[in-house]
């Protein structure tokens, strides 16, 4: 188990193209870290340049206080799992388990002993005389996993290693991944697209975009309060609802003043303490998540439903109201169809207020 410290870690390339941009992470041994974005938002780059695999053009990596920067990847002690899995085809999966421990001059006994643990672990050990040929996609990725776990490294690189399973494979991998993680106590930084599996998965997570980090923390906190307003939109399913505004103060107190939503256009919503700082007038941007949004008779913004999604334990309706769509998710039966009129109510307890941009 091992600390890793990146300190204003950038990449450019020579094209002069900046993947990373001045990204400053302290990973605390044993911790679980999840790296979460959108494509090209530089999340794997960063993960390379922890491995090795990519040069740091400026900034410091250190692993348990020493400095990585020109060490090469195969001295960092680091174990990494791709999306592509990477398996020897004519080699058995014991064989392919045990084959960087063969490279380094593993004694047999010893190298068998430790395969034999990681294929216990994995509830692979059935399958050890089998060729990657014969495994499912799921297999292979434990294989891949066991690969990793037999080296007994510093820390675990995982590059979206569920992205070629279905979906449910990858529910019942990543509890696998978690479950192991936890009874080796190895640090981890896990690489993915997917927000619900960054959420399921992390202590914590950092969300970056355009070689940024937005904002890292506990997943509960960093989903509680997003820093931004593309923070908020990308955590979360269905989206977050994002409504453009104006800020007003009233009576020292602060409102969103949104206009064009129909009947009792500008609707006025109170705002939270704790909001960014505004002044009187400032465009803003006003987030609340559909599943905190009421259908109700009562409510001042009417819409029309346009499109109505059901599943199963609840139903996702999307409402046309002036110029605005926002999608409420509701439980139960709800007896709505396609232009049928409603009205909702936003309780100015659960928006987020963000900056515009």
């Amino acid at each position: 188990m091992s600390s890793i410290s990146l300190r204003s870690i950038s990449k450019t390339y020579p094209d002069g193209k900046c993947a990373v941009r001045d990204v400053s992470l302290e990973i605390e041994d044993g911790s679980f870290v999840v790296l979460v974005g959108p494509s090209g938002c530089g999340k794997s780059t960063t993960l390379r340049m922890i491995a090795g695999l990519e040069t740091i053009s400026s900034g410091v990596l250190e692993i348990d206080g020493e400095r990585m920067n020109e060490v090469r990847p195969k001295d960092r002690d680091i174990a990494m799992v791709f999306q592509n899995y990477a398996l020897y085809p004519h080699l058995s999966v014991e064989d392919n388990m045990g084959f960087a421990l063969r490279m380094r001059g593993v004694p047999k006994k010893e190298r068998a002993a430790r395969v034999r643990r990681a294929a216990d672990l994995l509830g692979i050990d059935d399958i050890l005389r089998k060729k990657p040929g014969q495994l499912s996609g799921g297999q292979r990725q434990r294989v891949a996993l066991g690969r990793a776990i037999v080296r007994e490294p510093k820390a675990f690189l995982f590059d979206e290693p569920l992205s070629n399973l279905d979906p449910d494979r990858r529910v019942s991998t990543r509890a696998e991944i978690r479950r192991i993680q936890r009874e080796l106590g190895t640090t981890t930084i896990y690489v993915t697209h997917d927000h619900e599996e960054a959420m399921a998965l992390g202590d914590v997570i950092v969300v970056m975009k355009d070689g940024d980090v937005l904002q890292s923390g506990p997943p509960g906190e960093v989903y509680d309060a997003p820093a931004s307003a593309f923070v908020g939109a990308f955590l979360g399913s269905p989206t977050m609802n994002i409504l453009c505004g104006v800020y007003r103060t009233s009576a020292g107190s602060g409102l969103v003043e949104i206009t064009g939503v129909g009947e009792g256009d500008p609707l006025q919503i109170p705002t939270r303490e704790g909001h960014p700082a505004m002044t009187d007038g400032d465009p803003c941007l006003l987030g609340v998540r559909p599943q905190l949004i009421r259908i109700d008779g009562d409510g001042p913004i009417v819409g029309e439903v346009v499109d109505l999604e059901t599943l199963g334990f609840g139903t996702d309706v999307s409402i046309r109201a002036g110029e605005h769509e926002i999608r409420v998710r509701i439980e139960g039966g709800h007896g709505l169809g396609i232009g049928s009129k409603v009205r909702i109510t936003i309780d100015p307890g659960s928006c987020h207020l963000f900056p515009p941009g």
